[in-house]
């Protein structure tokens, strides 16, 4: 943490109220946020996600407690070492499990969890989709860039088909995934998409997803310079490429309309495809526990646990 955030006296929240006012603090600036030098391939599409992400925390003018970056494994999921904030670099495809148990825990926080192809949809998909269906409040931003990186050009679930990698020389023959259309029939209830070369746009994406009451998907396509170079030129207008904005008259909350447009061939439309109030599991347990501490109203904390105990005799 840095001597400009010690300063002043420490914010305390209990877990599930409402932030106390904030303290008159000096807001943060990318050189308080910046932690380790980032070690991406030069050019990589993940040095632009974690700019917008700073850039993200100073406009909404977040303090160092309240910064919570979670992230699996992979050449993405090194995040939070980058980040000068509470966060954890989890295991391979598991981020979203640990992010969950932070957002049940501290519902006064918004966690922020990333990711890239492999480990959100490969060894991570399970949690993917339960995280979704839960709609458990976070932002997973998923930077999607169509080859396993960090372990030097694999196929990995989203790589096209005829992709050559060191384990598909002849090209890949399985069908890839498509993430927006799992993520939507998951029952994620905010999906966007963009890509690292619209800087703008990555932080609208990022905005309106940490608005949102839910569980908020961002597939975010970042550019492999160093074993997939090209990849997505044609969703870039600098290399003649289209930039396509989701249709102003497509409905977000139209679950079947946002599945349609999820299928459009590639490079497809970037913005809100879907976007649905449901009640979150933050919620939904809220009230199970307020439920549940009227049956103990009037003991201590220590008697609660020495009652549960007694009834595993």
């Amino acid at each position: 943490m840095s001597a400009t955030s010690m300063e002043t006296p420490r914010q305390t929240t209990v877990a599930g109220a409402a932030p106390a006012a904030p303290f008159d603090r000096k807001p943060l600036t990318k050189k308080d946020l910046a932690a380790d030098q980032p070690t991406w391939c030069p050019g990589c599409g993940d040095f632009s996600v974690l700019a917008l992400y700073f850039k993200l925390i100073e406009k909404r003018k977040l303090w160092h407690e309240r910064i919570t970056t979670v992230a699996g494994i992979g050449c993405s999921s090194r995040f939070p070492y980058f980040v000068q904030g509470h966060g954890v670099h989890f295991i391979h495809g598991r981020a979203l499990p640990f992010a969950s148990g932070v957002s049940l825990a501290r519902p006064d926080l918004h966690v922020f969890a990333f990711g890239g192809d492999g480990d959100a949809f490969s060894i991570g998909g399970n949690h993917f989709n339960h995280t979704a269906r839960k709609n458990i409040k976070m932002t997973y931003v998923v930077m999607d860039n169509w080859v396993y990186g960090l372990t030097k050009k694999q196929t990995s679930p989203t790589s096209p088909i005829g992709f050559k990698s060191k384990t598909d020389q002849w090209g890949a023959l399985d069908r890839p995934i498509n993430p927006m259309k799992q993520a939507i029939s998951a029952g994620a209830t905010f999906v966007a998409r963009t890509t690292h070369t619209n800087p703008s746009h990555v932080l609208q994406m990022m905005e309106a997803a940490m608005d949102h009451d839910g569980f908020s998907f961002i597939e975010c396509l970042s550019e492999c310079v160093e074993f997939y170079e090209g990849a997505f030129d044609a969703s870039n207008p600098r290399k003649g490429g289209a930039f396509n904005l989701v249709p102003e008259d497509h409905d977000v909350t139209n679950e079947m309309a946002a599945y349609k447009l999820a299928d459009v061939g590639f490079p497809g439309h970037f913005g809100v495809f879907y976007k649905s109030s449901q009640p979150t599991k933050n919620a939904n347990e809220a009230k199970v526990s307020a439920k549940l501490r009227e049956k103990v109203a009037g003991l201590k904390d220590w008697q609660i646990l020495q009652k549960n105990f007694d009834l595993l005799k």
